[in-house]
């Protein structure tokens, strides 16, 4: 049986925590970085840090990068698609 689950938003606080235990390429991320990516992207989302997650780790592996920069952010949020009212 499908159920759709609704889940609230996380606050920075809780995204500060869950984001790094999430995949490794938040482990060693500044705090600063995930705040501003949640603040521009993610805002306490968690669909959105994991499809935000996915591209990065893409980028990272195409570009040869090592971790995640503001750069990188940018690109992946080109990546995202956007909604529009109806």
């Amino acid at each position: 049986m499908y159920a759709w689950q609704e889940i609230d938003r996380m606050p920075l606080d809780e995204v500060l925590a869950v984001v790094p235990a999430f995949h490794p390429i938040w482990t060693d991320a500044d705090p600063d970085l995930i705040a501003l990516c949640d603040q521009e992207a993610a805002r306490g989302n968690f669909r959105a840090w994991a499809k935000i997650t996915h591209h990065l780790t893409v980028g990272m592996k195409e570009s040869g990068r090592r971790g995640v920069d503001e750069d990188l952010l940018r690109w992946a949020y080109s990546k995202l698609g956007h909604r529009t009212a109806a």
